[in-house]
């Protein structure tokens, strides 16, 4: 997966815009929250010096995780903790999509727009995310915010079986 932003910028720590993590009402934990962070995205935050995947996960999480490789950890760490919300690119065609996504999230919400993260100061990034956002919910309690929060379409009550596409071979 990509970072939020290009990777001529040289930097992995960015924050969620305020529109769209106020509608999602508050979090507990931020278990991989930027070092700086002018606007608070959970009562208790760990940043890159506290390693957050080693840490416990307790009450409503909010993830917005490193979009590199290390991407899916994090998720299957929300996935089985079973509540919270996460932002992700959304590469829905991807076997990590396909396992702690479709298989295992209540709800999506596709963004309406590619945001302009924000730098560790709060000011908007001139370049947008680069990708499609979206925002994954584990737990009915998430699932029934993103339906509300009005950020983009929502896609909630499926069950997906992963099968093979057509044309692929086994």
């Amino acid at each position: 997966m990509g970072s939020h932003q290009s990777a001529k910028m040289l930097n992995d720590e960015w924050l969620t815009p305020r529109w769209i993590l106020n509608p999602l009402g508050k979090f507990d934990l931020d278990p991989a929250a930027p070092t700086v962070q002018p606007w608070p995205t959970a009562r208790l935050r760990y940043d890159k010096l506290i390693d957050g995947l080693k840490q416990p996960w307790k009450g409503r999480v909010w993830l917005n995780p490193p979009f590199g490789r290390e991407w899916p950890k994090w998720v299957a760490k929300l996935a089985g903790h079973g509540n919270g919300i996460a932002l992700l690119a959304a590469r829905t065609e991807t076997r990590d999509f396909f396992d702690l996504v479709w298989d295992k999230a209540d709800a999506i919400c596709f963004i309406r727009s590619r945001p302009h993260f924000c730098y560790v100061d709060g000011t908007p990034a001139p370049a947008n995310s680069g990708v499609p956002i979206c925002l994954v919910a584990y737990g009915a309690r998430n699932r029934d915010v993103l339906d509300k929060a009005n950020l983009g379409a929502t896609v909630t009550g499926w069950r997906f079986r992963m099968g093979l596409a057509p044309n692929q071979n086994t």
